[in-house]
């Protein structure tokens, strides 16, 4: 499934609506992408690359039909699967407590989160570790009052595009003087042609606490 190409605040509701979010974060999209309007895109970095067509492009597509995501990897589409083993990626969690690595892994394709791993292992520390939009839905308070507080959404032209059309990424909560138990992995994956990615990682450590979290992107 995939949004009408380009970009506008249409598209911007279509997402928001798609990941059933609160009226508060579309109004915090709504926000970024007014901004975005206003900015210019940076030419301060010393690359060559074409001028970008911001309208020439996808902000949403999922590779599982129907408005749920899978419950559990048994419901996960066996090429996405395929996908990530071709890459080494352990998200089968039999693969990691046979010695793979110690690691937990959200893995994301194109715009939804397919899988994570050791979710109720990390939970047992009291590490939450999830999708953004699962976040969003199960914890609220804590995405509401951190998002955006390192990069605020008026940093920059590409913070500003990011806040306004992100499909998801990672959470990642760990409580007060706790050491995760486990390495934590997102990795983005990007199969659709003409579609741009924009992940939202938040990461909250709280005082004392430590984690080490490892992030990667591909595509065909």
């Amino acid at each position: 499934e995939f949004a009408p190409k380009g970009l506008s605040e249409d598209i911007v509701r279509f997402i928001s609506a798609k990941k059933e979010e609160p009226a508060w974060l579309l109004e915090w999209r709504i926000k970024a992408y007014r901004h975005w309007l206003t900015m210019d895109e940076p030419d301060w970095a010393k690359i060559g690359y074409p001028p970008i067509d911001y309208n020439d492009a996808y902000y949403y597509s999922a590779p599982k039909s129907g408005d749920e995501g899978p419950e559990s990897l048994d419901e996960v589409d066996p090429e996405l699967l395929a996908t990530y083993e071709k890459l080494g990626i352990p998200i089968h969690e039999q693969e990691v407590l046979a010695g793979v690595k110690n690691v937990a892994v959200d893995a994301v394709f194109d715009s939804v989160s397919v899988a994570t791993t050791f979710k109720e292992t990390l939970a047992e520390h009291g590490v939450i570790f999830g999708p953004m939009s699962e976040a969003v839905k199960n914890h609220p308070e804590l995405v509401q009052k951190y998002m955006g507080s390192v990069v605020p959404t008026a940093d920059n032209y590409f913070a500003a595009l990011n806040s306004a059309v992100f499909t998801d990424g990672s959470f990642v909560f760990i409580p007060k003087g706790v050491r995760c138990p486990m390495e934590l992995s997102t990795y983005f994956r990007i199969n659709a042609a003409n579609t741009g990615q924009f992940e939202r990682t938040l990461i909250i450590a709280e005082e004392g606490s430590y984690v080490s979290y490892l992030e990667g992107c591909t595509a065909p």
